[in-house]
């Protein structure tokens, strides 16, 4: 079988670089935003910058963290209503996910139409700007289902650090986390390649020296720029090689609990490895190897593959305390009894989740089962 790598998107980079929407031809614009980013004037500047080249715009700001099926609905009304040419996601992977799913429906729909899609990122985590991939909520249910459609990938990506500078520091870390973890699952992957290696070694690297730093001195634009470029760099790797159960177990308990999606991540990737390496096992499984290889270019040396493994989740987690990230379920404030009480549920939809089909260990729900119950107490 025959691996493939595409990177359809032109990407822009540097500060002040949202300027380039001028230079794009687009008459008629859906700008699909969060309520934040019209008070804070964001979208007006952007709003600007296309009056300035004689282009209409309409703004779509409804949305929230874990979009709904509903919201794309509402947003589809608007493109239908408008016919745009171009919809500009401006905002973090709630917007980009939206937008990419808006316009997927609005061009089933109008088969002659050709809306070219802009995502201008201001929080450096989901990558979404560079993938195939959106997640969307169904409060239902209680779970987020990742879609994935190469048709979704972005034409244009637009990364101007300036737009993050402004970012809390718990976001900047839960984000940050998110690209972390983008990168782990992207090497560790059934599909990974040279290709996709090559981009997650890079942004892991970048997060591994530089996310603390940020965290604390969230004004430096070099560091920012650099975060900024990892977590498109690792958008690029996992766009490809797709993820693993970290995301899928992330999905179903934001899903159900409403924790931030990095901050999930968070939590759960230290027992993920653990896992995933099989280090509760005897025996030595091809994967260990993999995960070996990750420790060691982020400086991990022990005795034997395990015990390297061992040292690099250990670091991990030392890492994400400087960053006040919790270690267990207890701390994020959910009731331990109605966790438990969920576990089964969550366990069975992260199983049939689509970023479990690369995960380099085959899970059954049981597997899952005891991961989730593992962040009750938050060590390995």
């Amino acid at each position: 079988m025959f691996n493939q790598f595409k990177m359809p998107t032109k990407i822009i980079t540097g500060a002040g670089s949202i300027s380039e929407i001028q230079t794009l031809a687009l008459t008629r614009v859906l700008i699909v935003c969060d309520p934040f980013m019209e008070q804070n004037g964001t979208a007006a500047k952007l709003g600007q910058l296309l009056k300035e080249k004689n282009s209409s715009f309409s703004i779509f700001s409804e949305i929230v963290p874990d979009p709904t099926i509903d919201i794309v609905t509402k947003g589809l009304v608007e493109a239908i209503q408008l016919k745009p040419d171009g919809i500009i996601a401006l905002g973090g992977g709630s917007a980009m996910d939206t937008a990419k799913v808006i316009r997927q429906i609005y061009l089933t729909a109008e088969k002659d139409a050709a809306v070219q899609l802009i995502c201008i990122p201001t929080t450096s985590g989901t990558g979404s700007e560079v993938t195939a991939f959106a997640v969307i909520s169904d409060p239902a249910d209680q779970s987020k289902y990742a879609l994935v459609d190469d048709q979704m990938i972005p034409d244009y990506a637009i990364l101007d650090p300036l737009l993050t500078v402004s970012v809390p520091k718990n976001v900047t870390a839960d984000t940050g986390i998110d690209v972390f973890t983008h990168c782990m699952e992207a090497l560790a992957s059934t599909k990974a390649t040279d290709f996709t290696d090559a981009c997650a070694e890079k942004a892991l690297k970048i997060i591994w020296q530089d996310l603390v730093s940020v965290f604390n001195h969230g004004e430096n634009i070099e560091l920012r720029e650099k975060i900024h470029n990892a977590s498109c760099l690792a958008g690029i790797a996992f766009s490809e090689a797709s993820l693993g159960i970290c995301h899928s177990l992330a999905h179903a308990l934001g899903g159900r609990f409403h924790i931030p999606h990095g901050r999930a991540n968070a939590l759960l990737l230290p027992h993920v490895i653990s896992y995933n390496a099989g280090l509760e096992l005897e025996k030595e499984l091809p994967s260990l190897q993999q995960y070996q290889k990750i420790a060691e270019s982020l400086g991990f040396k022990a005795g034997t593959s395990k015990a390297t493994v061992h040292a690099m989740i250990t670091g991990i987690q030392r890492q994400f305390k400087q960053m006040d990230i919790p270690k267990s379920i207890n701390e994020c404030g959910i009731d331990p009894e109605e966790f438990l009480a969920a576990v089964p549920e969550l366990a069975e939809k992260a199983l049939v989740d689509k970023c479990t089909l690369t995960n380099p260990r085959v899970p059954k729900k049981a597997d899952l089962e005891v991961i989730y119950q593992r962040l009750l107490r938050g060590g390995c």
